[in-house]
């Protein structure tokens, strides 16, 4: 489902999506940037994803049209590999509290917050 409109709030840290259907969705970009379809983000595999931490404060400092099917969004930690397309966004529309509620319950897991992003150990390329 493509949206009618897509607006960037920058002060509100908001992209608001509207729909022919008369919805309207409000997507706080920290939400986008810690369910990012990037393979950064989302790994390559089953277990492979890694958990974003620290991107309370973070914004959208660029947002492109990709073709006539995703956005392409470059955020202000430099994050800008992910293609976000028209379904995937729709989709978290649809499912935002519930893939919000379970974020918040990784990050408690994982002894983590919003607000300080975790060091990684280096990884090498076995080189």
């Amino acid at each position: 489902m493509i949206p009618t409109n897509v607006i960037v709030h920058e002060t509100s840290k908001v992209l608001e999506l509207a729909y022919e259907n008369g919805k309207n969705y409000r997507l706080p970009f920290e939400f986008l940037r810690v369910y990012s379809p990037s393979a950064e983000v989302r790994g390559h595999g089953p277990g492979q994803e890694v958990l974003q931490t620290g991107k309370r404060e973070v914004a959208i400092v660029n947002l492109e049209p990709v073709g006539h099917y995703a956005l392409k969004p470059t955020f202000s930690d430099g994050h800008d590999s992910g293609l976000y397309s028209w379904e995937y966004l729709h989709d978290l529309c649809e499912h935002q509290d519930e893939l919000w509620n379970d974020y918040l319950q990784r990050l408690e897991s994982a002894g983590a917050n919003r607000d300080v992003p975790m060091v990684s150990p280096a990884k090498g390329c076995g080189h």
